[in-house]
């Protein structure tokens, strides 16, 4: 009995030692930190589309789409950081429409 408590005992600690290893790991903390990037476009849908870069739009919707692919691909493949990116390029597109439709659609509205 004291065979089987001892592997049990070792199996609970080898798993605790994953989810610790993995919690303090790059794979983790790269993801974390990278999560201001779609919270703030999605804070930036709240303000006038006047302030919107279209170039920078576009830079950052190319940016998290190719980061969504190496998420993917990378093994073991990083959830996290796909999901992050996920949430930014659909934010930037919003934001890429709402430009779009300011910068072309007012003025055809008003001509």
């Amino acid at each position: 009995m004291s065979i089987r408590r001892g592997l049990a005992s070792a199996a609970s600690k080898s798993k605790g030692n994953e989810w610790r290893d993995y919690f303090l790991s790059t794979h983790f903390w790269g993801p974390v930190a990278n999560w201001g990037i779609p919270i703030a476009a999605l804070a930036d849908t709240q303000k006038s589309p006047k302030f919107i870069s279209g170039k920078m739009t576009l830079a950052l919707t190319l940016y998290s789409c190719i980061f969504m692919r190496f998420a993917y691909k990378v093994q073991p493949r990083n959830w996290l950081l796909f999901a992050c990116h996920a949430t930014n390029a659909t934010a930037q597109s919003i934001q890429g429409m709402r430009f779009l439709n300011y910068t072309y659609g007012e003025k055809e509205k008003s001509a």
